[in-house]
């Protein structure tokens, strides 16, 4: 069941960000930007580049020659940062942004995929086959690095860009208290998804042990 969450996961997720990347940046191009704003653009989302993490994740675990190309994404720390962050993904979509757009067409295709099913499948292969009790509490201090990281960017390329990827981070429109606030739950979300990934990796390697004997 492992191999078989990870090919699919694997499949739809490539298929969903290059289906993302070909109707995303015409449309881009279409609202004003240049190519490489177009790209930027669309890298410029969380969801974009954690979806990117997973897809990575998978290969580096198809084939020793793979392993060797991609072995930072195949470590168990890696494989549990993704699940958290994609994790992340999931519950801020579908409990703050869904409301706020109606994408159609292919567009609704892309937001469904990437948001909902890409996180629903990395996290059951985690559990299935990723967890395997080798993390530690230290790795919620690497782990942080990269929402934290991504926020400074966010925040850092939006007066320059003159937009944000996500409106609870525009300062210009919400004032900088609430996007502190919004910053601060976030995070403070993320720190809930790390411990409970830690506990839940400790908890399926017992399980596993228990089994064997």
């Amino acid at each position: 069941m492992g191999r078989f969450l990870q090919i699919v996961g694997l499949v739809i997720g490539l298929a969903g960000l290059i289906l993302q990347f070909c109707i995303s940046i015409p449309a881009s191009m279409e609202a004003g930007r240049s190519l490489l704003g177009s790209v930027i653009f669309v890298f410029s989302f969380f969801t974009i580049l954690t979806n990117i993490g997973a897809v990575l994740v998978y290969t580096s675990l198809l084939s020793p020659t793979f392993y060797a190309w991609l072995p930072a994404f195949a470590g168990a720390r890696m494989r549990t940062g993704v699940a958290v962050s994609i994790a992340l993904v999931f519950i801020i979509y579908a409990t703050v942004l869904a409301r706020l757009w109606q994408p159609q067409g292919l567009f609704l295709l892309c937001d469904v995929l990437l948001h909902y099913v890409t996180p629903v499948l990395f996290v059951l292969w985690w559990l299935i086959s990723g967890a395997d009790g080798r993390t530690r509490w230290s790795d919620i201090s690497w782990w942080v690095i990269y929402p934290i990281a991504y926020l400074v960017y966010a925040l850092v390329r939006a007066p320059l860009a003159g937009e944000v990827p996500y409106p609870f981070l525009n300062i210009a429109k919400n004032g900088a208290t609430s996007v502190v606030i919004s910053a601060a739950a976030i995070t403070g979300l993320f720190l809930v998804l790390c411990v409970v990934a830690v506990l839940a990796d400790h908890a399926v390697a017992r399980t596993r042990a228990s089994r064997v004997r």
